[in-house]
């Protein structure tokens, strides 16, 4: 078997529109760089191909020219690249979101271009490999952050109080690796999964890859060149305890504590010379919401907008004649096999629970989901979570598809899983 990794910077200039936010923040410096990572396996039969973006978000249109240029400059099978962001809210405004326009400078003169140049870098980097699998649990690093109320509805990112009974949903403290070294041993890179929303230095002034970054950096100071956050369903996962508002962490003690966790597992790991490798996805046209009145108005039972209403009402004419026009949202599910490995790409910001029952009804097969991959649906949140409201079910340009989304995306995810 043969793998290859690189990495390219792709830190916006001083100047460019921040996103993850809803409201307009210009960035003027970065705190630290923001990087593509690209990881190529061959095993002479078969390839498959990784890219990672430290950014809130990949479109699927950008997803198909990234594809489309991999096949025609390096022959290389594009419906066999997963391309996922690590769901950074201190990078560039990839999308358009709340009031904040998209950078068209920055995604069509360099996003598109360093995607297809860092992969070529990694095809050149191409050395004769053995492969290490591994799992561990961190607990403690992420928490649920949607409280149920007494009356019934959920807020979203609240803190502590009597009016509040309990966190609504789990949390998936699993942390998968997946690692190649050459064969003299030295680590030639690593793919890290574990679900946690990125939101440190987002509403700041400042560019910052956020945790992701530091658990690179971290694992690059210990031998491992490149290092790939596959961030998973994270949806509902932040990293502070709503029940215990001393319990905050950093983006340093976050991704210290990742990358004190892959060492640990480096350690640990049996190395494989032959790794079997196959790749399934299925495009899905998934309904949007049929909004109410009270919806549109963001008066409905449950609600919660952030920032300022206002936000939500500006967007609302756009939105509603978007999903009048189109009616459905193509959606690509897609599964990279590497032994009794899974990595499972959904295209939004899925909510935990749903990534939880893909794992659970794949067994055998491990399964590891990768959210913000290939596209971006938006929230999809449980069919539950709808009837209790809070932020990520309030219709918005963020939470527009329909409550039954998750669970036709979780149905393919497990169909392909199962063959």
């Amino acid at each position: 078997m043969q793998a290859g990794f690189a990495e390219i910077d792709i830190t916006p200039p001083p100047g460019t529109r921040k996103i993850g936010w809803l409201k307009e923040i210009i960035g003027e410096r970065a705190l630290d760089p923001l990087q593509a990572r690209a990881a190529v396996f061959d095993n002479g039969a078969d390839q498959l191909g990784f890219i990672q973006l430290d950014l809130l978000s990949i479109r699927g249109t950008q997803v198909n020219q990234i594809r489309q240029r991999l096949i025609a400059e390096y022959g290389f099978p594009g419906e066999r690249v997963m391309v996922a962001a690590t769901h950074n809210h201190a990078g560039p405004a990839v999308a358009k979101l709340g009031d904040v326009a998209r950078d068209e400078a920055y995604t069509a003169e360099l996003l598109v271009n360093r995607c297809v140049a860092v992969f070529g870098a990694a095809l050149r980097n191409r050395a004769e490999a053995e492969a290490g699998f591994g799992c561990g649990i961190e607990t403690g690093l992420a928490f649920n952050r949607r409280m149920i109320m007494r009356d019934g509805t959920v807020k979203t990112q609240v803190a502590i109080s009597p009016d509040a009974l309990c966190l609504e949903g789990p949390t998936d403290p699993e942390v998968g690796l997946l690692a190649a070294r050459g064969k003299d041993g030295r680590l030639l890179g690593c793919l890290v999964n574990f679900a946690c929303h990125p939101v440190h230095h987002g509403g700041e002034k400042v560019f910052s890859a956020g945790y992701p970054g530091v658990l690179a950096g971290i694992m690059k100071k210990r031998g491992c060149p490149v290092t790939l956050f596959m961030n998973g369903a994270c949806g509902n996962l932040i990293h502070y305890d709503l029940l215990n508002p001393g319990v905050s962490h950093s983006m340093q003690t976050l991704g210290a504590r990742l990358a004190d966790r892959a060492t640990i597992m480096l350690a640990e790991l049996g190395w494989r010379d032959r790794v079997a490798m196959r790749a399934a996805s299925k495009t899905l046209q998934l309904p949007f919401r049929n909004p109410a009145e009270a919806e549109i108005k963001g008066t409905i039972r449950g609600a919660q907008r952030f920032v300022d209403p206002r936000i939500y009402d500006r967007g609302m004419p756009a939105l509603c004649e978007k999903i009048r026009a189109r009616k459905t949202n193509p959606a690509e599910v897609q599964v990279l096999f590497m032994d009794e490995y899974a990595w499972v790409g959904i295209p939004a910001e899925y909510f935990v629970e749903h990534g939880l029952r893909i794992k659970e009804k794949g067994h055998p097969i491990r399964a590891w989901i990768v959210g913000h991959a290939n596209g971006m649906l938006g929230y999809v949140p449980t069919r539950q979570a709808f009837e209790r409201g809070g932020y990520e079910t309030t219709f918005a340009g963020s939470s527009q598809m329909a409550p039954e989304t998750g669970d036709l995306l979780a149905e393919a995810a497990i169909g392909l899983i199962k063959g």
